[in-house]
């Protein structure tokens, strides 16, 4: 495996986690709207991760045949397939004086456990950090290799 696929794996990890966090973000700036551009309440959003794979033109370049079972396994990145909403029915409250109110006095709003958005934060960004920690680890060990050919 050259730094370079180390490199493109740990920044599809980067990629994928700032949309989750953005995802995130929009899920807890709306957890009191009643009201969405469709005219319905605001519905969760959460993403689809999908693996991403190297292509096999690096097969037998990266290890040899005796690796084939790790191999079988394939390097993978990964990256995010679909945004999708949350299909949770909405939380009801009784407020017949609200303006989202229906003819029965229930203002419908997301199903959106805040707690449960901050710790998918918190999963994020550690993910975040230690997908940064692989970056400046390949770069050190890539400055490493070039300075064993200085001596």
């Amino acid at each position: 495996m050259s730094f370079f696929d180390g490199l493109k794996i740990s920044s599809s990890a980067l990629f994928a986690q700032r949309q989750r966090m953005n995802v995130i973000s929009s899920n807890l700036a709306n957890a009191h709207t009643t009201r969405a551009e469709d005219g319905t309440y605001y519905k969760r959003k959460d993403l689809v991760f999908k693996p991403q794979t190297i292509h096999d033109d690096v097969r037998g370049k990266i290890f040899p045949a005796s690796f084939e079972e790790a191999w079988k396994k394939k390097i993978e990145g990964v990256r995010v397939e679909a945004i999708i909403e949350d299909d949770e029915p909405p939380i009801l409250k009784y407020d017949p004086s609200h303006p989202d109110a229906d003819e029965e006095g229930y203002v419908a709003y997301p199903n959106i456990n805040v707690v449960e958005e901050m710790t998918d934060m918190i999963t994020a960004s550690r993910s975040y950090e230690a997908n940064i920690t692989m970056i400046e680890t390949i770069k050190k060990m890539a400055n490493e290799a070039l300075g064993l050919g200085r001596v």
